[in-house]
């Protein structure tokens, strides 16, 4: 069986690697934009969604089933950080949020560099086989990314001239 159809037939591969280009792609919008509003938390909940499942189904990526590498390490630690990353915000602590989640972002980085470039594993021979359908996989998660960011936006208050009659006028 081709790597193609490896990915195809493993349902928790499958997850893991949309979970993993997901929070690959989506991370920057949070990383570069303003932060503090609604767009930030909205796309961060997602992201530490994706981040979740893909460290969760990487245990049960590898054959055999549930063996351990430092990739598992990487997701246990991925795990307790974006974990301390969210507590931290929630008590005001800023530094520590950028720091937990920055870093697991990095991680993340780093599990896929090395899934990417390692020979043996799937997503290289995949690039390898068929070039074209990795392109539009990745044009489809910036894609995705670019979505979220759409549906988290929110509106935008009106400004100029005539925002001050609008509001009174709705009131």
């Amino acid at each position: 069986m081709d790597a193609f159809g490896h990915l195809l037939s493993t349902p928790i591969l499958l997850l893991h690697v949309i979970a993993s280009v997901y929070a690959l792609a989506v991370g920057p919008i949070n990383l570069l934009r303003r932060r503090r509003d609604r767009t930030h938390r909205g796309i961060g909940r997602t992201w530490v969604l994706a981040m979740f499942v893909s460290a969760l189904t990487s245990f049960a990526v590898q054959q055999p089933f549930l063996a351990f590498s430092w990739l598992h390490a990487l997701s246990l630690w991925t795990m307790a950080s974006i974990s301390l990353g969210v507590a931290a915000i929630r008590r005001g602590n800023r530094p520590a949020h950028v720091g937990h989640l920055v870093g697991s972002y990095l991680g993340l980085w780093a599990a896929f560099l090395w899934a990417a470039l390692a020979p043996d594993r799937t997503i290289a021979q995949i690039v390898a086989q068929a070039p074209v359908t990795a392109g539009v996989t990745g044009l489809l998660a910036v894609t995705a990314a670019v979505g979220t960011y759409w549906v988290f936006r929110g509106p935008h208050p009106q400004s100029g001239p005539h925002a001050t009659q609008e509001i009174m006028h709705r009131a």
